[in-house]
């Protein structure tokens, strides 16, 4: 089945699980070019409600008669076999692409797709480099794994030649993408319930890098051992960065009182653009360098890359400033791996406070289990952890790991860490402890945001 966007507008795709992030982003886009678009998923939501008042007609529930009349069946990887959505469309002989595949499909139609990977900071960088080509005039079509204020949302549908996206590497599915600007931001260990270990992951990456054209780009952290393992078997043109090594380095570097970096663009020994970045902390100075590495190999003009990166304040639940209270202050960040986590606390250690409470829900149990020991030394930045139960999302519990096995854990370190089974009594004893001046942040890809907010509102 192929697709052009003016030609095809009768057609009928239903999405099964619509209301995730990327899926509705998919959706949207294709409403906004005209085509006629279905979905189901388990519950309502703020993403389904929005579909639903631009056309789409949503399907609360899984039931094969909500395929009916479709011409293509797009689905997420969290669905299960037994869907029965899923069974239906195969028992009929519809034709089926899994959100990865339609995602690439879809890439086909931009001449400048840019694919942004890395195990961390894809939402962040992506979010940069919408500014960019916003500043740029580019007109893009954007699809970014968070909300951006800057586009209202998760999606921008545009009319250019100009595609941005995040490229996520759970299960591969990066490698059904068609970049013609890859951007690589490093490569950890995530993801081990499907990848068998780092090597699995590494070498993943690696097939990435070979579905960018000769033409192409790819734009990666020269100082990740793991990818520049791999960066000489590109077969396209290179691009490096890093803090003191790479193609592009910041020049001057600074840190204001808040922990933002502000540095001149140091590029294969030329200065080129003062940047002055507002969001905090060296990782996203790292991210503004591969944002602005990106720039540089599509020839966007300096000053839509300067002053886009400066009107940055970041995405929702990265870093997040939520609000203040009694003068506590509250940030939120979805950090949900080791190595997040540290470079979130160091950015929150450089902002004024007197003491740094968090607030950290783990994801998934396989993730939990897998990095225990690298979570058991991520929180040594704090003044005191409070450690909420483990968030499930697509897992079940095995009785293998939980929180209180974490929390023990963590406690064995020194650190103090308390853990609690519900954000209520989480809250009121965030309420009996926190003083004026002190630091809240609440991490993970859960709902342990709702901590913060339930603080701020008590």
């Amino acid at each position: 089945m192929s697709f052009d966007f003016e030609k095809d507008k009768n057609k009928h795709i239903h999405f099964i699980g619509i209301g995730g992030v990327s899926m509705s982003g998919l959706a949207e886009i294709l409403l906004n070019h005209g085509y006629r678009v279905s979905g189901s998923d388990m519950k309502a939501s703020q993403a389904t409600e929005r579909l639903a008042a631009k056309g789409a007609v949503i399907h609360i529930g899984h039931e094969s008669k909500n395929i009916e009349g479709s011409d293509l069946i797009v689905y997420t990887a969290a669905i299960s076999e037994d869907n029965p959505e899923l069974m239906g469309a195969k028992a009929q002989g519809k034709v089926l692409m899994d959100r990865a595949e339609f995602l690439g499909y879809l890439m086909r139609d931009f001449k400048y797709s840019i694919a942004v990977s890395g195990t961390h900071g894809k939402t962040t960088t992506t979010s940069m480099l919408a500014h960019i080509v916003c500043k740029a005039q580019l007109d893009p079509t954007i699809l970014v794994g968070g909300d951006l204020d800057l586009i209202e949302g998760n999606v921008r549908s545009g009319k250019s030649e100009y595609f941005l996206t995040e490229a996520c590497e759970y299960k591969a599915s990066f490698l059904k993408f068609y970049p013609y600007v890859g951007v690589v931001l490093n490569i950890d260990a995530d993801h081990l319930d499907f990848y068998r270990d780092i090597n699995h992951i590494q070498d993943t990456f690696q097939k990435f890098l070979g579905t960018i054209p000769e033409e192409g780009y790819v734009v990666a952290w020269g100082e990740d051992e793991k990818i520049a393992k791999i960066l000489p078997s590109a077969p396209c043109n290179v691009i490096t960065y890093g803090l003191e090594k790479g193609d592009i380095i910041p020049y001057e570097l600074n840190f204001d009182q808040r922990g933002c970096g502000s540095f001149t663009v140091n590029y294969r020994g030329d200065k080129l653009f003062k940047v002055i970045l507002r969001v905090p902390g060296p990782h996203n100075v790292l991210n503004a360098l591969a944002a602005i590495g990106a720039a540089l190999a599509l020839e966007l003009p300096t000053e839509a890359i300067s002053s886009g990166l400066e009107s940055f304040y970041g995405t929702h639940r990265r870093f997040e400033r939520k609000g203040e209270k009694n003068g506590v202050f509250v940030v939120d960040d979805y950090a949900h791996h080791p190595t997040e986590i540290k470079a979130v606390l160091k950015a929150a250690s450089k902002m004024p406070h007197n003491r740094l409470f968090c607030a950290f829900q783990p994801h998934t149990y396989s993730r939990t289990k897998i990095l225990f020991e690298d979570f058991a030394v991520s929180f040594d930045e704090v003044d005191e952890l409070l450690l909420a139960d483990i968030y499930a999302a697509r897992e079940k519990d095995n009785k293998e790991v939980s929180s209180d096995m974490l929390g023990n854990r963590i406690r064995q370190r020194g650190v103090n860490c308390k853990n609690f089974h519900s954000f209520l009594d989480m809250t009121n004893y965030l309420e009996e402890r926190l003083l004026p001046g002190d630091l809240l942040i609440t991490v993970g890809a859960g709902d342990i945001y709702r901590v913060g907010e339930m603080y701020l509102t008590k």
